[in-house]
């Protein structure tokens, strides 16, 4: 008995040593290099099938967030000249791969009402989109990387997909003082519109929702599904 408890001390230990491990990337030149992904790693044995399919979703999603706010820049460029003298893709690389670590001021849901609020006078692409992801990470607990070890409440992601879907809403429809929208996403090309927001971001919402369904199934825990009135305008608490 003595040697099964030794045994399983040392497995704990083993998995919090990875765990701290995965936690931190090492930085080059004071930026941040994107962490590569080894599928032999001994880190793949704490992982389960839904935490590497967690880990997909949020990478995933993390790079349709960073389409989005360079499309977002492209098509608003007097919001980019708000923030920086830089160029677009100098200012999405600070925001998703600087030395942050997504500690801004405003987040989450705060941050994406202050994208719509007619008294902000700065960058509104930045909330924007800090907002979404920062909610997005909150939502699973603080994390980005997932083990055995975590849990994360499938409600509380099912609401996030919830909540990006009222942005889409409000990005398509609010409207400042004089009628205009505070972004321009969409466009007319010819007959046909360019829809191109609306699908990456349908694409965040099926990711969001898979995951949140599989991991309520694998947990046995209901979700409690209802539809978020959008004339409401209000984001779903967490």
């Amino acid at each position: 008995m003595v040697i099964i408890k030794i045994k399983k001390i040392l497995l704990l230990a083993l998995i919090l040593a990875l765990y701290a491990c995965a936690a931190s990337t090492p930085a080059v030149k004071g930026k941040k290099v994107p962490e590569q992904k080894d599928t032999n790693s001994l880190s793949q044995f704490v992982k389960s099938d839904v935490d590497r399919m967690a880990d997909v979703e949020m990478r995933e999603n993390t790079q349709s967030l960073r389409l989005l706010m360079t499309k977002l820049y492209k098509r608003n460029p007097a919001e980019l000249k708000k923030s920086t003298s830089g160029t677009v893709d100098e200012m999405v690389a600070w925001v998703f791969e600087g030395d942050h670590q997504w500690k801004f001021d405003v987040q989450d849901l705060d941050a994406m009402y202050l994208a719509f609020k007619p008294e902000y006078t700065g960058d509104r692409v930045l909330p924007f989109i800090v907002g979404i992801q920062t909610m997005l990470i909150k939502s699973r607990g603080g994390k980005t990387e997932f083990f055995m070890l975590d849990s994360v409440d499938p409600q509380k992601v099912y609401n996030s997909a919830r909540n990006i879907e009222i942005a889409v809403w409000k990005l398509s429809n609010t409207r400042d003082e004089n009628g205009h929208l505070y972004f321009v996403t969409n466009e007319v090309l010819g007959k046909e519109p360019n829809l191109s927001f609306e699908r990456e971001f349908g694409k965040m919402v099926g990711r969001i929702d898979l995951y949140a369904l599989t991991l309520a199934e694998k947990n046995q825990r209901a979700i409690t599904r209802f539809t978020q009135g959008f004339a409401s305008k209000l984001f779903i608490p967490f």
